[in-house]
């Protein structure tokens, strides 16, 4: 099953927040697999962004550092990604990152993994793994 990250689950694992041990589990099973998670270039910029403002630019460097050692493979954003997600936006009332993740779950027949409740507005378009 091809699983792609929001920002949320990302932000979950690195700040240890409730739904750590879920993320931590899909790590060590991509691990086992030999088969990164995804996550797209403006999910990414959007947990950069979020460290950036909250904690400074050391911590966003170790941030972006810790992220290349973990099973996750950035998907770079094309024509046809950013129009699947532009698709999304202008029928969802959710944010434009999170219709990136959602497109590219829904082109690979994949499932987002997310806590994020703004997910629920995607209804049957995209499979959800709740962490």
């Amino acid at each position: 099953m091809v699983r792609v990250l929001d920002a949320h689950a990302l932000m979950v694992f690195f700040e240890r927040e409730p739904g750590f041990e879920k993320v931590k589990s899909l790590f060590s099973e991509a691990l086992e697999d030999d088969n990164d998670l995804l996550m797209t270039s403006v999910n990414f910029g959007e947990v950069y962004y979020i460290i950036l403002r909250e904690c400074g630019q050391v911590r966003a460097q170790e941030i972006e550092r810790l992220t290349q050692t973990i099973p996750i493979q950035i998907v770079d954003v094309d024509v046809q990604l950013a129009k699947e997600a532009a698709r999304f936006k202008a029928q969802k009332k959710v944010s434009y990152a999170d219709c990136f993740a959602a497109a590219l779950a829904k082109m690979l027949k994949g499932e987002v993994v997310t806590g994020d409740k703004e997910f629920k507005a995607f209804g049957g378009d995209v499979k959800v793994f709740w962490i």
